[in-house]
């Protein structure tokens, strides 16, 4: 008789050669760490990744590529210069927008490091117009936009939006800047003389409330590229003649 292996040769006393038991340890251990490494997997999809950035904005993204929204204003700190209470002087008309999400989002601007001046894009319209606009962004839902001071064709200034609040008109540069929307009569963008008159009484207020200098006065061009104010942008001796008649405080 061929011998087996697997079997001893000697019989059992029942005549029958006892089977040999298989160990089930290592399928049940093979099992343990299956179930082991499903449970790390599901745990790691889950749980949510402490190194990521909260990518939400304080504010949607605007829908227009003329006026946009920022990223969200640092947080303030003692030394900041827009904190304290800031009259407006008499010469600027107060008609502050209504709180909504479209034009006056109400977010904090604690830090003012500059003015960049805009022109509204649309040849003929008045401060008002503009500012009624900016109002009605809360039923339309058309863009996000607005600015804190809009320059009228005849010289009037309309204060749109608190100084200490941000404004959607000037894509990074909202969270420290004070923006300022200028009318003008025709498409070329030139400003009238009462227009420009006012501009520089403005800006000259607001380099000395927040002791600016000359190179913190800029366009939305230097900002974001775009052709804004246009005529200053095409014609940039007439920018530096503007600023040639601001006021800046001896170094």
């Amino acid at each position: 008789m061929p011998q087996n292996t697997t079997y001893p040769m000697t019989p059992s006393p029942g005549g029958r050669r006892p089977r040999r038991r298989r160990s089930r340890l290592p399928v049940f251990l093979l099992m343990g760490m299956v179930i082991a490494l499903a449970a790390v997997l599901l745990l790691t999809v889950l749980r949510p990744s402490a190194e990521a950035p909260d990518t939400e904005p304080s504010a949607p993204p605007p829908a227009s590529d003329a006026l946009t929204a920022s990223a969200p204003p640092p947080t303030p700190s003692p030394e900041q210069n827009n904190l304290r209470d800031i009259p407006v002087p008499g010469w600027i008309t107060q008609d502050i927008l209504p709180l909504n999400e479209w034009s006056r989002p109400g977010d904090a601007l604690p830090q003012v490091n500059g003015v960049v001046v805009h022109y509204v894009g649309n040849p003929g319209t008045t401060a008002e117009q503009n500012r009624s606009y900016f109002k009605n962004l809360a039923e339309t839902h058309e863009a996000y936009a607005s600015s804190h001071f809009l320059v009228g064709i005849d010289g009037k200034i309309i204060q749109c939006v608190p100084l200490n609040e941000i404004a959607y008109c000037s894509t990074v540069r909202n969270a420290d800047t004070i923006s300022i929307e200028c009318c003008h009569s025709d498409a070329e963008g030139k400003f009238t003389e009462d227009t420009m008159a006012s501009l520089v009484k403005l800006v000259d207020w607001l380099i000395d409330t927040y002791d600016l200098r000359r190179e913190d006065v800029i366009r939305h061009y230097d900002v974001a590229g775009k052709e804004c104010p246009i005529y200053y942008v095409r014609n940039p001796d007439a920018w530096e003649d503007f600023l040639d008649e601001l006021t800046f405080q001896t170094p």
